[in-house]
């Protein structure tokens, strides 16, 4: 060890014992590694459809030598606008994960309890522990369905904060109607309810809308966090939203948070991809389309696939994920082995277009043979 780093100073213990977030690698990388051009990028959910032309005509008019407008006005108007919420309960933030890490930073102490559920989005867990809170994760039943009757258990301990993915990142199920509600009920005064729906656009009819359903629920604290990432494609730009119960949660998240901390060229992205609807169904028609199409050929292949609402698919190999994305790696395909202790066997893979979709599948097919 050298004097530097004897002499170091110290992170504050809770930094030290954080789980590191499992990233996906960027094409580039991908090329690197595996010297291959044709790179297949299925591992980050990510729209491989690209962004609506209103997008790039919007970003023509950016001025980088200015700052960023602070409170992001006239995004936020705009999803008012469209979900028909009152402006003063929207926050904007770099990604909807910054807006995870300022409720963390705006409601926990060393000590608080955080609910969530395993497998889960790294970030429902980092930044809980980040805070000093504990962290109590429900596994999914064997089915990997949520298991309500465990969370409505452990919600009448009253956490400070519960956080829910749905539909679910990694697994891709989402509550339907009942089982919300279900938890809904268990969540008493104390307790906020985040309810993180970062694949809404990609759900069937039969699922629900969570901020409609939360509209309607008195006397509860609670937070859904959308994203821009996902369906509209600006997954490289950062832009996320939440909406709150109540302008008071919104204004405590907006005083933790950076000044200028959605960038100009995120807010017009936005503002133009909201405008443009029709694209948004047009790409998330055409991905849940193929969403059936790869689920139908996996599943031939005895892979056990779990029925997903989103634009990813969570594969049960029977062995340990990590070799197998690596063997893909080295052909140019980029997907995500789940590392997760107790899930090391699953895989997530993005729905992309159909060309990567099948490349995908006659790549996997001879390394599921290998023992």
């Amino acid at each position: 060890m050298s004097i530097i780093e004897e002499n170091a100073l110290p992170s504050r213990p809770e930094v030290a014992a954080l789980p590191v977030y499992n990233a996906g690698i960027s094409a580039s990388v991908a090329r690197q590694l595996s010297g291959r051009q044709d790179i297949a990028a299925l591992a980050s959910n990510e729209n491989p459809y690209g962004v609506s032309p209103s997008v790039t005509v919007a970003l023509r008019t950016i001025d980088p030598s200015r700052y960023s407008d602070s409170s992001a006005s006239a995004l936020r108007h705009a999803l008012s606008k469209k979900l028909d919420v009152g402006v003063e309960r929207i926050t904007c933030g770099n990604g909807s994960e910054e807006l995870i890490a300022a409720l963390c930073r705006a409601y926990l102490q060393k000590g608080d309890v955080v609910l969530t559920v395993s497998p889960c989005f790294g970030l429902h867990e980092i930044e809980p522990m980040a805070a000093g809170a504990e962290v109590d994760k429900v596994p999914m039943t064997e089915e990997l369905d949520f298991n309500i009757d465990v969370l409505e258990e452990k919600l009448a301990r009253r956490p400070k904060i519960v956080f829910i993915s749905s539909p679910s990142n990694p697994v891709g199920v989402a509550l339907a109607l009942p089982a919300l509600e279900r938890l809904l009920a268990a969540t008493l005064p104390g307790t906020l309810f985040v309810l993180d729906e970062a694949y809404l656009e990609f759900i069937d009819a039969d699922y629900p809308d969570g901020l409609k359903v939360l509209e309607n629920w008195r006397g509860l604290s609670w937070v859904v966090l959308r994203t821009f990432s996902k369906a509209y494609g600006l997954a490289g730009l950062r832009v996320g939203y939440g909406i709150t119960s109540n302008a008071g949660i919104a204004r405590a998240m907006r005083s933790t948070l950076t000044p200028f901390n959605v960038n100009s060229v995120a807010q017009a992205a936005a503002i133009a991809a909201l405008e443009d609807d029709g694209w948004m169904c047009d790409a998330t028609t055409r991905i849940k389309a193929d969403r059936i199409i790869l689920t139908e050929r996996l599943r031939k292949m005895d892979v056990r696939v779990v029925p997903s609402q989103t634009n990813f698919l969570y594969l049960d190999l029977g062995k340990e994920s990590a070799p197998v994305a690596k063997a893909l790696l080295q052909k140019g395909i980029i997907v995500k082995p789940w590392m997760e202790a107790n899930y090391t066997n699953f895989l997530r893979v993005s729905i992309g277009t159909a060309k990567d979709n099948e490349r995908f599948v006659q790549e996997l097919k001879p390394l599921l043979a290998l023992t």
